[in-house]
């Protein structure tokens, strides 16, 4: 089973970044990080299509049974980074691919405006998110082995198990 996971953040060594590190490592899923990935600020200039790096974007994207989102949340909604590679997708990549969402929040009640962002998003472009999602406040992080705790592990764990049972279903029909 082929499933993508997406880094939303910005920054190189953010918390969103660990998880979805931690994420496509045990699971081998492919990532992609939109803090490396120089993806242009989108424009809806038929130019930018031809661009590399939105042409690998497309393909990786279309190409997976699954997709994992992750962002941290930014003034009650998902990053721009995350929505501005949004942007460049459409129904062709994602119509009817099961969706998991996951935000990382500051703590306190953070973190379910992003979902709920990323959840209006996906639906716009045809995707199914999945019902389970998550959000991991800061305790839920090893900062020292640059991981998840234990805790936090077993709730990535409960989210991918139900996204691979949505792809599973998915793929009968």
């Amino acid at each position: 089973m082929n499933i993508v996971i997406i880094n939303g953040s910005p920054r190189k060594k953010g918390r969103t970044g660990i998880a979805a590190r931690f994420i496509a490592k045990k699971y081998n899923a492919e990532l992609i990080d939109l803090s490396e990935a120089n993806i242009p600020l989108y424009s809806g200039e038929s130019e930018q299509t031809e661009l590399s790096q939105v042409q690998q974007l497309k393909k990786i994207v279309k190409e997976a049974d699954a997709v994992i989102l992750a962002s941290p949340e930014y003034h009650s909604g998902m990053s721009g980074a995350l929505k501005n590679a949004l942007d460049f997708l459409g129904s062709e990549q994602f119509a009817h691919k099961p969706v998991a969402l996951l935000a990382v929040a500051g703590g306190g009640k953070g973190g379910i405006n992003a979902l709920n962002n990323m959840r209006v998003v996906v639906r716009g472009l045809y995707a199914n998110a999945i019902p389970k999602q998550l959000v991991l406040d800061p305790h839920c992080f090893d900062y020292e082995q640059n991981t998840l705790t234990y805790e936090s592990e077993e709730l990535v764990d409960a989210l991918f198990k139900e996204l691979i049972m949505y792809t599973k279903l998915y793929q009968t029909i």
